[in-house]
Formats: structure tokens, C-alpha cells, sequence
């Protein structure tokens, strides 16, 4: 019963206002899910700052660190461990911010919480652009940057679950898969914004840097291109912190209370409702009593307990975990990239080594990144979530072994096209379907939660692979590297069998049904 697509019945009785509900037609009636209304349009640009200044800073801070190599080290690479972490720092916040915040956010509502992750990234990036480069030594201003990097990471990981819970709440459901990929797409914008800001910022030093040759000036340089990223921080901030709590999110948690209640008084001996075998007795039960809140813990290993629940939350978690092993291991160590199609700005003089390495990944990140994102967006509806990205797996680790395999043979046009069509199934694949996932399959009552431990999961592969692959690569080679990631793409593939397809499903009604389904049994005992 649990696996059977529902169609959700929704109460049209009252006129809303605000944010509460962004669409309250249920019926799609010929229209695109991918077009958007003002509404819609709305809380996307709330909802979508978050993944935005994800990946900005993710591409920003190799631009970033070589910056510091010139201003700290006199152009000398940064000291491989504290550069390894300094990279790893956000990502290691992430694990810590998706967890926590992503249980805060069922246990006391997205209200309470929204925007509270966000005054921590902005806080986390001013403490960063104010590192004392002129008063400490050169390793320990890397160890600040570090240490607020990690904070910056909690409130970027708190993004994911109540981003991902505060559309999906408010998201009808044929519309659903496309509201939730608009909010993911942020990252390409992040991305590729990143690089252009970073070409804008090192054009304006051009004549102090290389004509003046002046280059620790390019301490200022770094901290504006980090800077910059608190506008639009600054810009939603207010916005989040008054957006209304979902409707959805409250039935749920009035459906909570009931079953609560049901339950006490099936352990009395008798039914709250009256007749047990009345399928409407749960919305007679009174008195309706709040649950504490130390309930939700309870309530959550209890719905995991269940094997057919526990199945999809490994599924989710593990399919994230491995994408980003891959996805972030190449885009985290882009030299091997910018080196492959002649942009990695070697012999060059400081500016022109700067300049062409941002160039470089302006055009990585427009080569398949961002167009990967749209066609995604346009076609989650169509195809659904589960072809989406057992495809994407798939061609991954077809790309991959393409790279492996003839990598020290490749011209720099083939190099190019085949890391186009990687990056493109990279976001026309897992990379996104993993964020859609868990928003999408768990119901509203724990969907915050179950989205932070996968998101927690994907930030832990990421970590994993930023760490390892600079020492696997000079170790035993880049091909090898590739291999590794072929053969963690086909275990992605694997476990997104464990997942059912959620396009069309109601996982709300889906919890409900069940939820009668074990009062029945008890009951009848």
C-alpha cells in the first residue's frame, strides 16, 4: 500500500495570502510545470540564494586560493594539507549544518528556523574577509580562513533541508520535480557568476598588479570577490525570516496529534473516535493534545524502523554520497581540467596566470554545467525522477571510462567535448535527482530530516574525494583517479533501484494510509 501513487485531495475552501500556499489549483489542465507564476517566482528567488552562494564559493575558492598563493607565499603553492582543508572546510560545515538544521526544521517548524541559516553565512563570510593577512604568519591566516569556512558550511548545509522542505511543502505535486530543480539550478548561476565576478574583480587590478607590479594588492582583490557574495545573503534575508509556515507542514502536524491521541487512548482500551473500524475516526479524536517535541526523534526512528522506509533513506543517501565522490573530486581539483585544455596559466606572468585560471572555469562551468541544469528542469516532469538518474549514473561512468582510458591520448577538442557531455549528464543526472529525492519521497512531517542525513551523506563523499584525490592523483596517476570514479558511478546506478519513482506521489497521503493501516492491525488485536 505504501508504494501506490495517490493523488492528493487539497481543501479549496479558503482564500490564502502570502506564501502560505503558492498555488492552490490543483489540477495542471494542460499548463507547463516549468512555467512559473509570480508567486512561484517569488519564493524561488527566497529559496534559491542558498544553493547560489553554495556554489559560488565552491568555484570561487580555487580562484581564491590562488590569490593567496601570490599574496601569502610569494606565488609558491599553498602548503598542501592546510590548502586540502581550507578547500574540505565548507563541506565539513555542510555535514554539521544539514544535520542539525534539517532536524530543527521538523521538530520546530521551517518558520522558526529559516533564516537563521543564513545570518550564519553571512556572519561566517564577514569573519572570513577580515582575516589579518598583514598580522599573522602566512599558515595561520590559511587556519582562519579554515575555521570560518567550516562555520560558513553549517549555514550553507542548513540551506539544503529547509530549501528543499519550504518549496516541497508549498509545491503542488505536478509541479513539484521542476519547482525543486529551479531552487537546485542555482548552483550553475552560483558557478558561473563566481567566475565572471572574479574576471570583473582581477580586470579592475589589472594596472596596480601588473603595471605597478604590486601584487599582494591582490589581498584586496580576493576579499571582494569573497565579499560580494553577501549582497544577495543581505538581499533575502528579511524575506526568509517572515515567510509564513506552509500549510502543509501544519495538517501534518495536526495529523500528528491526532494519531497521537488515537493511540494513547487505543492503549487505554478503547478508540478516541469511538468505532475502531470507522476509517474516519482520526479526524474525530479530541482532545487534541500537542505533541512534545522531544516526540519527533521518537517518532522519526520509528517510521525508519520499518524496512520499506529505511530501504529509501540508504537509497537517497548512499546515491548522494557517491555523486559528489565524483562530482566533487573533479570540480573541486580543477587543475587537471584548466591544464587539459591549455587554461591553467602556467609561465604566465601573477595577473595573466589569475585572469586565464578564471577564464578556464568560466568556461567549464558554461560547457554542459549550467545547460545540464535546464534540460533537467524542463524534462523532470516528463521523464521522471528515477530514469533521470539511473541515466544519468550510467553515462557518467560511460564518460568517465572514456577519460580514463584515453586520457594521455585525447586531443584538446575531444578532451573538451567529452567533458562537456560529463558535466552535462552530471546535471542532467544525479547530481540533481539526489536533491529532489528525499524532498520528494518522505512526508512532510520528516522530510526535513531524512533530506539532511542524505544531503549530510553527499557532503561526506565530497569531503572524501577533495582530500584524496590530490594524493591518489600523484600517487598512482589521474587515470586511476577516473577509474575510481567509473566504478563508484555504477554502484550509483545499483542503488537507485532501491528507490521508487516519485513523480505523481503523495508521500503525505502515502503516511496517512499507512497510519490507518497500523491503527487498523491494533485494533483488531
Amino acid at each position: 500500500m505504501a508504494e501506490q501513487q495517490v493523488q492528493p485531495v487539497e481543501d479549496h475552501s479558503n482564500t490564502r495570502s502570502g506564501l502560505e500556499d503558492i498555488d492552490t489549483d490543483t489540477e495542471r489542465r494542460g499548463r507547463l510545470p516549468f512555467i512559473l507564476s509570480k508567486a512561484e517566482l517569488k519564493l524561488l528567488g527566497i529559496a534559491g540564494v542558498g544553493f547560489f552562494l553554495d556554489a559560488y564559493d565552491l568555484f570561487v575558492i580555487n580562484q581564491v586560493s590562488v590569490m593567496l598563493q601570490f599574496r601569502l607565499y610569494g606565488g609558491k603553492s599553498l602548503p598542501s594539507g592546510l590548502e586540502g582543508i581550507m578547500k574540505a572546510g565548507a563541506n565539513i560545515g555542510c555535514v554539521v549544518g544539514q544535520i542539525l538544521f534539517g532536524y530543527l526544521a521538523d521538530n520546530f517548524g521551517r518558520k522558526a528556523v529559516y533564516g537563521k541559516e543564513l545570518m550564519v553565512i553571512i556572519i561566517a563570510t564577514i569573519l572570513c574577509i577580515a582575516a589579518p593577512t598583514g598580522k599573522l604568519s602566512p599558515d595561520n591566516v590559511l587556519v582562519w580562513i579554515t575555521c570560518f569556512r567550516v562555520l560558513l558550511g553549517i549555514g550553507i548545509g542548513g540551506d539544503y533541508p529547509l530549501s528543499a522542505s519550504v518549496m516541497a511543502d508549498r509545491a503542488k505535486i505536478w509541479k513539484r520535480g521542476s519547482l525543486l530543480a529551479f531552487v537546485f539550478t542555482n548552483q550553475g548561476y552560483g558557478s558561473l557568476v563566481g567566475s565572471i565576478v572574479t574576471m570583473i574583480v582581477l580586470a579592475c587590478y589589472k594596472d596596480t598588479i601588473e603595471g605597478h607590479g604590486h601584487v599582494s594588492k591582490v589581498d584586496g582583490a580576493w576579499r571582494i570577490v569573497v565579499g560580494l557574495s553577501l549582497i544577495p545573503a543581505f538581499g533575502t534575508l528579511y524575506q526568509r525570516l517572515v515567510l509564513p509556515e506552509a500549510e502543509r507542514y501544519n495538517k501534518a502536524q495536526q495529523m500528528s496529534q491526532l494519531d497521537s491521541n488515537d493511540e494513547l487512548a487505543l492503549k487505554k482500551g478503547h478508540t478516541a473516535g469511538g468505532d475502531s473500524d470507522n476509517g474516519d475516526s482520526i479526524e474525530k479524536a479530541t482532545p487534541v493534545v500537542p505533541v512534545s517535541k522531544k516526540e519527533h526523534f521518537r517518532e522519526f526512528c520509528a517510521y525508519m524502523s520499518e524496512w520499506r522506509h529505511l530501504k529509501i533513506l540508504i537509497g537517497t543517501a548512499a546515491c548522494w554520497f557517491l555523486v559528489d565522490i565524483a562530482f566533487y573530486g573533479i570540480n573541486l581539483n580543477q587543475s587537471v581540467v584548466l591544464q587539459q585544455i591549455h587554461f591553467d596559466g602556467k609561465n604566465l606572468s601573477p595577473w595573466h596566470k589569475l585572469f586565464k585560471i578564471a577564464t578556464g572555469n568560466l568556461i567549464i562551468t558554461a560547457l554542459g554545467f549550467v545547460p545540464g541544469y535546464w534540460v533537467s528542469t524542463v524534462l523532470v516532469e516528463y521523464i521522471g525522477r528515477k530514469p533521470i538518474q539511473l541515466g544519468g549514473f550510467l553515462a557518467e561512468a560511460f564518460f568517465l571510462a572514456i577519460l580514463a582510458g584515453k586520457f594521455h591520448t585525447l586531443s584538446t577538442a575531444s578532451f573538451i567535448a567529452i567533458f562537456t557531455l560529463l558535466q552535462f549528464f552530471f546535471n542532467f543526472g544525479a547530481n540533481l535527482t539526489t536533491f529532489l529525492y528525499p524532498a520528494e519521497v518522505f512526508p512532510t512531517k520528516f522530510r526535513s530530516t531524512a533530506h539532511g542525513i542524505s544531503a549530510a551523506s553527499g557532503k561526506c563523499g565530497a569531503i572524501i574525494s577533495s582530500l584524496a584525490f590530490n594524493v591518489l592523483s600523484k600517487k598512482a596517476g589521474t587515470p586511476v583517479v577516473l577509474w575510481i570514479f567509473f566504478g563508484v558511478s555504477i554502484l550509483g546506478a545499483f542503488f537507485t533501484l532501491l528507490l521508487p519513482e516519485v513523480k505523481g506521489r503523495d508521500p503525505d497521503e502515502i503516511y496517512r494510509l499507512e497510519l490507518e493501516e497500523a491503527r487498523r492491525a491494533r485494533s483488531g488485536q
